[in-house]
């Protein structure tokens, strides 16, 4: 790679790169998984660069790269737990906890789904991508999408954890 496609991968990270661990994060549930993950992504998209031809497409090159290898990821995935001495201090006037235990019980949930669902929904509700978009990254039909992230929503609405909360509530479709 010369010094010009250098240049244009280092503004493209720097541009990029929140936005990107955002979607990493979200398609993984922890935050060092997701910057490990966006590693490799970025490492396998500098190997590629010079063969990417359509740079305003760059993204959603990324996102499926970043989609593909948290499957692979997953496949070869072990459980580990984080135990912490010291709980974190709320905020005054918020019922931190109950937050807490929400957001919790959204992504044990989320954890629940088939992988291809988490990433359907990951990719169409959190990074806001349309079904065309979400499905060019995914590799599927659009058609594939639309059931995909049906059935997850179905999964979401009828997990009993989110049910009990009037805020966790799922209407029309919209993940909340």
């Amino acid at each position: 790679m010369d010094d010009q496609g250098r240049a244009a991968f280092r503004e493209f990270v720097v541009a990029r790169s929140a936005a990107l661990l955002r979607t990493a994060y979200l398609l993984t549930g922890d935050r060092a998984e997701a910057e490990d993950l966006l590693q490799t992504a970025l490492a396998k998209t500098y190997l590629s660069w010079d063969r990417i031809r359509e740079r305003e497409a760059l993204e959603g090159y990324v996102r499926r790269v970043l989609v593909n290898t948290q499957t692979s990821f997953w496949r070869r995935r072990r459980v580990v737990e984080t135990v912490h001495d010291v709980l974190p201090e709320g905020l005054p006037g918020r019922d931190r906890t109950a937050e807490v235990d929400l957001h919790d019980a959204l992504w044990t949930s989320m954890a629940r789904l088939p992988r291809r669902q988490r990433a359907a929904v990951v990719l169409g509700y959190y990074e806001d991508l349309s079904e065309a978009e979400t499905a060019r990254v995914m590799g599927v039909s659009v058609g594939t999408v639309k059931s995909t992230t049906s059935r997850a929503l179905a999964s979401l609405r009828d997990d009993p954890t989110l049910r009990d909360d009037p805020r966790a509530a799922l209407p029309d479709g919209a993940l909340a």
